[in-house]
């Protein structure tokens, strides 16, 4: 059970970094003196409401060397607790569950959706990317990042090259990134759709840990992803500039969540026992994003448009502006509007019929279903003495789960299956 996926976090740090390859070194450049140190920290707080805490530690570091070569490290801690959504289904009666070391167990009220507080890791991301400028119009890039928490390492290679063009109004970008994850789940990999083994169902303790081993596989699992993105950005006038990426995703091995389970459940909605996920172990993706920002007589504004989709048939759009405001030479506010809109998994499931077939993949992540979401937030920052910056971010998110067209059955009908999750998030940042 994971929050964010840490390799995910890895490869966008990947391949945003190729797809701004130049473009940092060009500010840093006229905002900084060549040789200085730049250095960005900043503290994050993510809260839903009743579910996964995170705390976040953000450390950046830029040096230039000279006008043609720009190094940027970043590194990134953070703690996180609370409770997720296992995927079974609320029942009328209390349900009792196994926690995924196979030790001990939890209980969830009738009305309540299954919950496992248990939940908590440390993870420790870090990166470090060069960027170097051939020529006038060529510049490349090269980077490696890492991940490492208690059950899920990952590491990656980032590599992009950029050609300016047409008096440097044009610029194109092709990037690439390859990443290697290795999953060691609490208690082992669980067998697929093999049932979950309650401690109360059995005589003796041996009897249960016997059941219990027999739904899990010792040994490590992996998963591989290759990255590419073409960009290019166009300077439409004095004010204005527009991007657009096309992106392309690969993915092979492991990508059944460990910690997640489905509900198998009789024509009365009763859920008669709980079965382990299994999804494929492939997955190709694209995407296509565009993004225009204007310089306005007193502040900047951006509008960006993201589509979605793979072979899983799990699409999605997402819609988001920002507006910066400058009340002075030193400080701004800026509004941050969000809007994403996706279409379910073709294997996600809110819950399995105890007398039908198993199919070959099924999951009930409600992070895989049908939902639209919408995130409001507000920006304030302040340039202080000596070229240094402080800002203050605060932002409310809610995910609006929905049912995907699965005919609800018997008890089903008066339980809430597809609960809406709010979360806050804060941030304090500090440029020196």
């Amino acid at each position: 059970m994971q929050l964010k996926n840490p390799s995910n976090i890895a490869k966008a740090l990947a391949l945003a970094s190729c797809a701004l390859v130049g473009q940092s070194a060009q500010v840093q450049a006229s905002e900084e003196k060549l040789d200085d140190w730049k250095v960005d920290a900043a503290i994050m707080y993510y809260g839903e409401e009743d579910r996964v805490q995170a705390v976040e530690a953000i450390g950046n570091v830029q040096k230039a060397f000279g006008d043609e070569s720009l190094l940027d490290m970043k590194l990134v801690v953070d703690s996180l607790t609370g409770a997720s959504a296992s995927g079974a289904v609320a029942q009328a009666e209390t349900q009792t569950f196994t926690r995924p070391s196979g030790n001990g167990q939890y209980q969830t009220a009738p009305g309540e959706t299954p919950l496992d507080d248990t939940f908590h890791d440390t993870r420790v991301q870090a990166s470090a990317n060069w960027a170097e400028t051939l020529s006038p119009v060529w510049k490349t890039n090269v980077g490696v990042n890492g991940s490492k928490e208690f059950d899920y390492f990952s590491m990656g290679l980032n590599a992009g090259i950029e050609r300016s063009f047409n008096k440097d109004n044009t610029t194109l970008v092709l990037s690439g990134a390859y990443t290697f994850d290795t999953i060691d789940p609490v208690g082992g990999k669980p067998v697929a759709f093999s049932a979950m083994a309650v401690r109360g169902d059995y005589n003796t303790e041996e009897e249960y840990r016997t059941a219990f081993d027999l739904t899990r596989v010792e040994g490590t699992e992996d998963k591989k992803t290759m990255d590419m993105m073409l960009s290019i950005t166009q300077v439409l006038s004095r004010r204005w500039v527009f991007q657009a990426n096309y992106g392309l995703s690969s993915i092979s091995g492991y990508m059944t969540d460990p910690y997640k389970i489905l509900s198998q459940v009789d024509d009365t909605g009763t859920s008669q026992g709980y079965l382990y996920e299994n999804r494929p172990d492939s997955r190709l993706k694209h995407s296509f994003y565009m993004m225009t920002k204007g310089a306005l007589d007193a502040g900047v504004v951006d509008f960006s448009y993201r589509y979605s989709t793979d072979d899983w048939d799990l699409n999605s759009h997402t819609l988001e502006t920002h507006y910066r405001y400058y009340f002075s030479g030193r400080f701004y506010g800026q509004v941050h509007l969000r809007y994403y809109q996706q279409q379910a998994a073709n294997f996600y499931r809110p819950f399995l019929m105890a007398d039908e077939p198993l199919p070959e993949y099924a999951s009930a992540d409600y992070r895989i279903g049908d939902m639209s979401s919408y995130t409001l937030g507000l920006k304030f920052g302040q340039r202080l003495s000596g070229g240094h910056e402080m800002s203050y971010r605060l932002e409310y998110y809610q995910q609006n789960p929905e049912n995907n067209g699965t005919e609800l059955v018997g008890q089903l009908q008066d339980q809430d299956l597809f609960p809406a999750v709010k979360a806050i998030m804060a941030q304090v940042s500090y440029s020196f």
